[in-house]
């Protein structure tokens, strides 16, 4: 059964599925689809193209799904995608796609506290926590089991890898590969993110290996071509360093730290 207040104002074109709590003065428009036992914040809005899965959290005042903040943007069809189990805290802005790639997301199971921002075309995996005041760019891609920590500014098209965790304050100009920790002003390489993986389960032996890899990426003689080489030549059989190679490979902005 639906819990929907008198005073919010809800499209009656929206899908929205059951046990739904609606507060005070929240915003429903028609073109939305809200998943079951969902809570919608007082004086929140969900905008047309807001796309929430089930039991997804939007505290007071949040704004989802609104139009990207991009002058080239003509008033196409597009979306923003949120996915279950996700809790948006108060003040929140989630901007939906451009013709670029027509959405943006943030997966399962994700934590976004207070006043962050995720713009349009961004890409945010399962299992994040994205802290109070982050401010993320367009076209920004963040994999699974990713931490950015508190007033953090994430430039356009940079990606974070899986399992990476980036320090309160940080200024992000590069891609910050998988499982480290980036954090300073400049940005710079803090070591592996030895407790996160501790917590997710991973081996000491493939703590090991990676942090053999990063001594070799990190390394000031070698240029990232060369640690590359050495990487792929000693560590590539293990399978997350085939990760940290196939990020590596695929960077167009550089690493941060290096």
């Amino acid at each position: 059964m639906n819990n929907i207040h008198p005073t919010a104002i809800v499209s009656k074109k929206a899908s929205i599925g059951d046990d739904i709590t609606v507060a005070p003065y929240a915003i429903i428009e028609a073109d939305t689809e809200i998943g079951n036992n969902c809570e919608i914040g007082p004086h929140a809005v969900l905008y047309n193209g807001a796309r929430i899965g089930n039991k997804v959290k939007i505290k007071q005042a949040s704004s989802v799904a609104h139009v990207p903040q991009d002058l080239k943007f003509g008033g196409e069809k597009s979306v923003f995608i949120v996915g279950d189990n996700t809790v948006i805290h108060e003040y929140v802005t989630l901007h939906r796609g451009t013709k670029e790639t027509g959405k943006s997301q943030v997966g399962k199971n994700c934590l976004l506290m207070a006043y962050c921002h995720v713009p349009h075309d961004c890409s945010i995996g399962d299992n994040c926590i994205i802290a109070n005041t982050v401010q993320i760019a367009g076209f920004v891609n963040i994999e699974d089991w990713v931490i950015i920590g508190g007033v953090t500014s994430i430039h356009q098209f940079v990606s974070v890898g899986q399992h990476a965790m980036v320090g309160a304050n940080t200024y992000i100009t590069q891609d910050v590969p998988p499982y480290v920790i980036i954090a300073g002003k400049p940005a710079k390489y803090s070591g592996l993110n030895v407790i996160g993986l501790r917590r997710r389960g991973f081996s000491d032996e493939d703590i090991g290996t990676l942090k053999e890899a990063y001594n070799y990426l990190y390394d000031k003689s070698l240029n990232t071509s060369q640690a590359k080489v050495k990487i792929d030549a000693e560590l590539g059989n293990n399978r997350h360093v085939k990760n940290v190679l196939d990020f590596i490979e695929a960077s167009e902005r550089g690493i941060s730290g290096k």
